[in-house]
C-alpha cells in the first residue's frame, strides 16, 4: 500500500488458502462440452450453483489443450467460489479427476461424477444434484468477514467503443485503477488486440527490460496471428460498431483502450488465465473478444471485473460480478438493465474524471461486499475460452 493512503476494507468470504471471494458459489464444472446440459439441469434443480456452456474439453492438443486446462482450474480455483462437482462424460480429452486433483490443492471442497461410470444423463442428474444440495447447505454457513482491499484482484476490459471511451469511462477506470494499486491492490489490463498501436506507452512504464520486451512480443505475437491467416488484423478492428460509435482506426481504439491502465508502472505481463505474481498494475495477454477476455481474467483469479461500454451489452460471468460502465449518457439511458453506472457526466461536463473514479471505487468495494450486479440479476452466466489451436 502506498504510503499516507488511508486502508479500504471490504466484507468478503476467506477460503482455506487465505484469499478472499466476493461470492460464495457452488460450480458444477462441466470439462466437456457433452456435459453441459446435464450440468445446466442440475443448476435448475439447486439453487445457489452455477455453471455455463462451452464448447471445449476434447479433441485438444498442445499448448491449446494446456490453456483450457488452466481456465477450467483457474475459474474453479477463482476466491469466489466455495465449491466445486467437477462433471465430465468419462472419455474425453481434459479428464475431470485431472482438473479435479490441481483443484484439492486450495483445500475447498471438489467432488467428481462422470456421466458414463453413473448410467447417463438422469442418474447423473441425480447424483449431481444430491451432492451439490449438501454443498450449498455448507456454503451457506460461511459468513464474511472484513477484508483488507489489498486482497483484490481487478479485472478491467471495454468493450463496444465508440468516440467517448477514451474520453470518459476508460480514463475513469484508469483513475480507479491507481487508486486500485495505491490500496495494495492489483490491477489486470488485458485485450492485447486493442493494445496495438499503443505498446510504446506501455512499454515505457514497464518495471524493468524484460516487462518491456514481453510487451514487445506480445504484440507481435497476436498480429502474427492474424497475418498467419492472410489477414490483417485491422480488418475486423475496430469492429463495424466501434466505427459506427465514432471510430476511426485500431491505434485510436487502442489509445483509448489503454487509459484503463492509469499511470502506474507495469509490474508483469501474463498468459492467459495466469494469476498474477505480483500485485499492481498487470496485463494479461487475451483477445479483444468480450467473453474470451472476461473469462481469462476470472480463471487468472479476478473476484470482480470492470466493464466499459459504448454501444451497451449484456454481458456477465457466471463466477466474478461484473461492473458494466456507460461511456455516454444516451446509452446508460437506452440499456439501464444491463449498465451498471454512468460515466457520460464526464462528456456531459457535469462530473471530472477523478470524481467518476471515485465512485467507480467505491462501487468495488459496495458490490464486493454483497451488492449485486445487474449481469447477476439478470443471470447473465457467459463463458468462452481463448482457442489458441485446432481441434482434432
Amino acid at each position: 500500500m502506498t504510503a499516507n493512503v488511508q486502508t479500504r476494507t471490504f466484507w468478503g468470504y476467506r477460503r482455506p488458502d487465505g484469499s478472499v471471494g466476493a461470492r460464495n458459489h457452488v460450480l458444477i464444472l462441466p470439462t466437456i462440452v457433452c456435459a453441459t446440459q446435464t450440468a445446466q439441469r442440475v443448476t435448475e434443480l439447486v439453487n445457489g450453483t452455477v455453471t455455463f456452456i462451452h464448447q471445449h474439453g476434447c479433441a485438444q492438443v498442445g499448448t491449446d489443450y494446456d490453456q483450457t486446462f488452466r481456465t477450467y482450474v483457474g475459474t474453479a480455483a477463482n476466491p469466489n467460489v466455495y465449491g466445486v462437482i467437477v462433471l465430465g462424460l468419462g472419455c474425453e480429452t481434459h479428464q475431470a479427476r485431472s482438473v479435479a486433483s490441481e483443484l484439492q490443492k486450495t483445500g475447498k471442497p471438489v467432488e467428481v461424477v462422470s456421466i458414463q461410470d453413473h448410467g447417463g444423463t438422469l442418474y447423473t442428474i441425480a447424483e449431481v444434484a444430491k451432492i451439490a444440495a449438501r454443498m450449498v447447505q455448507e456454503a451457506s454457513r460461511q459468513r464474511r468477514v472484513e477484508c483488507d482491499f489489498g486482497e483484490l484482484i481487478v479485472g478491467t476490459e471495454c468493450g463496444g467503443s465508440d468516440a467517448c471511451s477514451g474520453l470518459s469511462a476508460n480514463p475513469a477506470v484508469g483513475f480507479c485503477s491507481d487508486k486500485i494499486v495505491d490500496h495494495g491492490g492489483t490491477s489486470i489490463l488485458a485485450e492485447t488486440t486493442e493494445l496495438i498501436g499503443a505498446e510504446h506507452l506501455l512499454a515505457a512504464r514497464a518495471v524493468n527490460d524484460h516487462v518491456a520486451k514481453r510487451v514487445y512480443q506480445v504484440i507481435e505475437a497476436m498480429e502474427k496471428r492474424a497475418f498467419s491467416m492472410n489477414i490483417d488484423i485491422r480488418t475486423g478492428n475496430p469492429s463495424p460498431g466501434n466505427i459506427k460509435g465514432g471510430l476511426s482506426s485500431l491505434e485510436e481504439k487502442s489509445l483509448g483502450a489503454s487509459n484503463k491502465s492509469g499511470s502506474r508502472p507495469l509490474q508483469e505481463l501474463i498468459d492467459y488465465a495466469e494469476k498474477p505474481t505480483k500485485k499492481g498494475l498487470v496485463w494479461m495477454d487475451t483477445p479483444g473478444h468480450d467473453i474470451e477476455q472476461l473469462s481469462g481474467m476470472a480463471a487468472g483469479g479476478s473476484q470482480i471485473v470492470l466493464f466499459t461500454t459504448g454501444r451497451g451489452t449484456p454481458t456477465g460471468s457466471p463466477i466474478v460480478p461484473v461492473i458494466k460502465i456507460a461511456t455516454n449518457s444516451a446509452i446508460f439511458e437506452k440499456m439501464n438493465d444491463n449498465i451498471d453506472m454512468n460515466a457520460g457526466t464526464i462528456i456531459d461536463g457535469t462530473e471530472t474524471i477523478e470524481q467518476v473514479g471515485d465512485r467507480i471505487f467505491e462501487e468495488i468495494i459496495e458490490v464486493c461486499s454483497g451488492k449485486l450486479t445487474k449481469s447477476e440479476i439478470l443471470k447473465q452466466n457467459d463463458f468462452g475460452i481463448w482457442r489458441i489451436g485446432p481441434t482434432f
